[in-house]
């Protein structure tokens, strides 16, 4: 073209491009912010669902000798009982329910540890029997090493009371069912039995 060099550039910068107003601040913020909101939702969502119990199936518990299941010590006692022990939580029990039972589980099922109030005097506590005191309460231990389990019996009170934990469980379930039994039952002589022949 005349009157034009071949080294000029043809090409003027576009005026408008040293005109432009950056993005407004709420809006580089929004942008931002979003991602960030999102990826907080999604990890909090995370962890409430891995904290939410998982449906455990139903616990079915057999019956066993309780005559003074529906005495008013344990219609006292039952109610009192904590909803979780540690990290167990109240299991739902199979109808027939035996009466003044309670059973506490991990979040996944497994091992419960069991409460029965009610019960008679436990054959193998004499005389000669030792005991453990655990805030306030006298527990006597049967163990049964073929179940990896111990009962321990409350033998100072109105009833006798047996509370069945899975070995490896550690002391909370003993400490904790003590604290309710000593704020809801008077402490009463032991009555163990007589020495074997």
């Amino acid at each position: 073209m005349p009157g034009t060099s071949p080294d000029q550039d043809t090409d003027t910068p576009d005026s408008t491009e040293s005109e432009r107003t950056p993005y407004p601040p709420a809006l580089i913020a929004t942008a931002v912010a979003l991602p960030i909101a999102l990826l907080i939702g999604v990890v909090v969502a995370a962890v409430v669902a891995l904290r939410s119990p998982v449906d455990r199936e139903p616990l079915a518990l057999g019956p066993i000798p309780a005559p003074a299941a529906t005495g008013t010590a344990c219609a006292t006692l039952i109610p009192a009982l904590p909803a979780d022990l540690g990290d167990r939580t109240r299991s739902t029990l199979v109808d027939p329910v035996p009466p003044a039972t309670v059973a506490w589980q991990l979040p996944e099922g497994g091992e419960p540890i069991v409460l029965r109030c009610g019960l008679d005097r436990p054959l193998e506590f004499d005389r000669a029997s030792t005991l453990q005191i655990v805030n306030g309460v006298q527990w006597f231990e049967v163990r049964d090493d073929a179940a990896a389990t111990a009962t321990w019996f409350a033998v100072d009170r109105e009833t006798y009371i047996a509370l069945t934990v899975p070995d490896g469980s550690g002391p909370t379930s003993l400490q904790a069912v003590s604290d309710t039994i000593t704020a809801q039952l008077p402490a009463q002589p032991i009555d163990p039995g007589e020495l074997p022949n």
